[in-house]
């Protein structure tokens, strides 16, 4: 069956990325810049081949319908073709941050119970384990310089495979965010949640075919792996491809390019290397940021560097992107500080405690609906209902004002949520292992602003009466535990926290008091 016969009958997301290939699959589609295979070239044929081989070898595992693939790696192109090689199965993808230690890659397994699971080579050995303790079948290792038993498997199989057919509301994939209880909570998109984003997208940033994206993000989140990655293989333009972010090698690349998305961490970044000028920037034509605030320095300093204007945007796991600055200078000017306005089919409205609409400028919770907000999340119909007001629109428990122009800058958020250098950091998830540490009585975890990653972690801990804790000892506890970008930068130990009259840790007095760490 040709592809366009399975695209009439068909919602599956990958065939619409799959029909934007172009006619000449000898063309190639990604570049490796760094690592192992730096210089290798992938064509559009390999892409297709390379999926199909994928997607027979998830067939040959005789799964159950849209079982979960659960994917801890690290980056590489063939873990890309392993995303889109789920899809084309009809199986349902779960990506997972590298760092992610025991304790946290447990319970995902357990919550989503995955069929497969795929991870680096070098965790095999406990990665396997606790997989096969929690009673999941299959277990395959794939490292990024092309080796590991997922390859081995594949390249015995037939490069030819009938992509099977979904539904446009049947699950794409499952992105876990947790929530201020510290428990971790299944985001589900569906296939017409990813495509009807990704299509949005690329009207809106001007993509075509004669793109080149500098990618260098991770393709375990929204931004990298369907922002970015949708972005081109929708477009059928080419990436110049990054393992690792390294500022240098990205500057030296970005006169072959004409794209470039990251989080304001990379800007910093970027910014700091003497061969960021005019000159090396002349062929682009977008640079893109989100992920977390953008500072108005980074922001201006980066205009008088380049020449260009950054375009920041707005989404979130369970929607992907909500809003953004105008590419095109005829529907207006991206404005610093602000995240622009809701995309085309969005509904985006801003209410106050009282329910009622907010005038310009006036600060509320931000709601949104459309065809890009997910279904729920998986497993927990209470936890959804709760999201979700009466009549259909998700609270992102952001709190965010609109001016006149309908530009939506956002100013906080109401579930204490940390984003440090682009990651989302949960206090009350690090406060449990925190409180779990010997000789600490209680913690508070807070985000306070940081030149370079947006916003910096630190906590408060109070000793347990008797107990000597250093703040040094508790961070390396903590190493072992959870993942790096959780991990406080700083932790001072005080006598108490400060509280109001009904008992609860007044974050904002530890912010007043601790704003300055970084400064």
């Amino acid at each position: 069956m040709s592809t366009s016969s399975a695209s009439l009958r068909s919602a599956n997301l990958f065939e619409a990325l799959r029909a934007s290939f172009p006619a000449d699959l000898n063309r190639w589609a990604i570049e490796c810049a760094d690592g192992p295979d730096a210089g290798q070239r992938y064509t559009w044929r390999d892409l297709d081949r390379a999926t199909a081989m994928m997607a027979n070898l998830l067939a040959s595992l005789d799964l159950p319908p849209a079982s979960r693939i659960a994917v801890q790696v690290d980056k590489s192109v063939e873990a890309l073709m392993l995303y889109l090689a789920v899809l084309r199965a009809g199986h349902v993808y779960l990506p997972l941050n590298n760092a992610y230690q025991a304790a946290e890659l447990e319970y995902f397994i357990g919550n989503a119970e995955p069929a497969v699971v795929v991870c680096a080579g070098k965790n095999f050995g406990w990665v396997s384990k606790l997989a096969f303790q929690s009673g999941v079948p299959w277990v395959f290792s794939l490292n990024d310089d092309r080796t590991g038993t997922l390859l081995d498997r594949a390249l015995q199989m037939s490069d030819v495979f009938e992509t099977v057919p979904r539904q446009p509301d049947d699950l794409a994939a499952i992105l876990y965010t947790s929530g201020t209880t510290g428990r971790s909570k299944g985001a589900m998109l569906s296939h017409a949640n990813l495509l009807s984003n990704a299509k949005v997208l690329h009207e809106q940033w001007g993509w075509s075919a004669d793109d080149v994206l500098i990618h260098a993000l991770p393709i375990f989140h929204v931004h990298g792996l369907f922002v970015a990655s949708h972005g081109a293989l929708l477009a059928g333009a080419r990436m110049l491809w990054f393992n690792r972010f390294d500022p240098a090698a990205v500057v030296a690349r970005l006169r072959e390019a004409t794209m470039f998305m990251g989080v304001p961490t990379l800007y910093v970044r970027l910014l700091e290397q003497p061969g960021l000028t005019k000159d090396a920037c002349s062929r682009m034509r977008l640079f893109i940021s989100g992920s977390a605030p953008l500072l108005i320095d980074t922001f201006q300093a980066w205009q008088q560097r380049t020449g260009h204007t950054i375009l920041e945007r707005y989404g979130m796991s369970e929607t992907v992107m909500l809003t953004s600055n105008p590419y095109r200078p005829a529907d207006g000017d991206r404005k610093g500080g602000t995240v622009g306005r809701p995309l085309p089919g969005v509904g985006l409205r801003i209410l106050d405690d009282a329910g009622k609409a907010c005038e310009a400028e006036a600060i509320g919770h931000i709601q949104v609906k459309g065809p890009n907000v997910f279904g729920g999340y998986w497993r927990m119909p209470e936890k959804t209902r709760e999201e979700f007001t009466e009549d259909g629109w998700f609270k992102t428990g952001d709190v965010g004002r609109a001016d006149a122009q309908g530009y939506v800058t956002i100013v906080g958020r109401s579930k204490d949520l940390i984003i440090s250098g682009g990651y989302n950091v949960y206090p009350a998830e690090v406060e449990g292992w925190l409180n779990e540490l010997p000789g600490v009585l209680e913690s508070a975890v807070i985000g306070v602003p940081h030149p370079d990653f947006g916003e910096g972690v630190i906590a408060v801990v109070v000793p347990r009466p008797g107990a000597q804790l250093e703040g040094e000892v508790l961070i390396a506890a903590l190493k072992d535990r959870i993942a790096n970008f959780k991990v406080p930068k700083h932790i001072f130990i005080e006598p108490e926290l400060p509280r109001n009259a009904m008992g609860k840790v007044q974050k904002n007095v530890l912010r007043e008091q601790r704003g300055k760490t970084f400064g």
